[in-house]
């Protein structure tokens, strides 16, 4: 009986035993960065925070193209319009004002009359009509939905990250990298399938503008700056990306394959 007791009370101390150096072990793994890790891990953070900051002001703005109409000899006034992901604005400006070195109406940022709606393709479903031109709805949509679906993806990384460096969970690193990556490719998609938008609109997908429109004034348009907020954007946030995957690697994946040869004396 005694041996009986003795035995149960040796597993039991064992089972405590391993019990405690589970707990040291999952206390070590928790206990968070290196420090020098630490630091780059902040500095990549820096350098994403960036190419948020830069997509949700592309994204939430509507300077991404600018329509411009011709001048007209007679006439005072010519039209100018911009538009983004959610907004139109059309804008009736003094020739005046427009510079003697343009063909075209415009910049948009001169002083003039403006008008701006929302784009009734998200509520109604109904397509906004440009200077006698129709929008098409499916492909706008798709950029908004794809522009909205990069900026979830990227809250998703910042998330990740700030467990990383708050928690000490350092396998959501990886995690957090592909959320960047991926927030970075759809953005990119994104301003492509809006670049496809304005040629839709225009009604030439090869860019060849007939030089007069049979559906309405001709126009010249370029892009603008929150077009080019959102490329940029894009390419930090790939970076930002590929940045926590070298961080999310072990500190010399090549040790293993190179060992140190051993010198002897001789």
């Amino acid at each position: 009986m005694m041996m009986m007791w003795s035995n149960f009370f040796m597993q039991e101390e064992d089972r405590r035993r391993a019990a405690r150096g589970r707990r040291r072990a999952q206390g070590q793994e928790m206990r968070g960065l290196s420090p020098e890790r630490e630091g780059k891990t902040k500095l990549a953070l820096l350098l994403a925070a960036v190419g948020a900051t830069l997509s949700v002001l592309a994204v939430g703005t509507e300077f991404w193209v600018e329509l411009n109409t011709y001048k007209a000899n007679g006439s005072a006034v010519c039209d100018a319009a911009y538009l983004g992901l959610w907004k139109l604005c059309t804008k009736r400006l003094w020739q005046a004002d427009v510079p003697t070195d343009r063909d075209t109406c415009g910049p948009a940022e001169l002083p003039g009359e403006a008008n701006c709606t929302y784009f009734k393709f998200f509520t109604t479903g109904e397509n906004a009509r440009i200077f006698q031109r129709t929008t098409k709805k499916e492909v706008n949509l798709a950029a908004a939905v794809i522009a909205v679906l990069s900026l979830v993806v990227m809250a998703l990384g910042c998330l990740c990250i700030i467990m990383v460096l708050s928690k000490g969970a350092e396998f959501l690193l990886r995690v957090g990298a592909v959320c960047f990556g991926l927030s970075g490719l759809l953005l990119l998609l994104g301003v492509e399938v809006f670049r496809h938008s304005v040629w839709a609109l225009l009604g030439d997908e090869d860019g060849d503008l007939s030089p007069q429109g049979a559906r309405g004034p001709r126009l010249a348009f370029e892009f603008s700056w929150s077009l080019g907020c959102g490329v940029a954007a894009g390419l930090i946030l790939l970076l930002g990306g590929g940045c926590f995957l070298l961080l999310s690697l072990p500190p010399r994946p090549w040790g293993s394959l190179c060992p140190k040869r051993s010198h002897t004396a001789a």
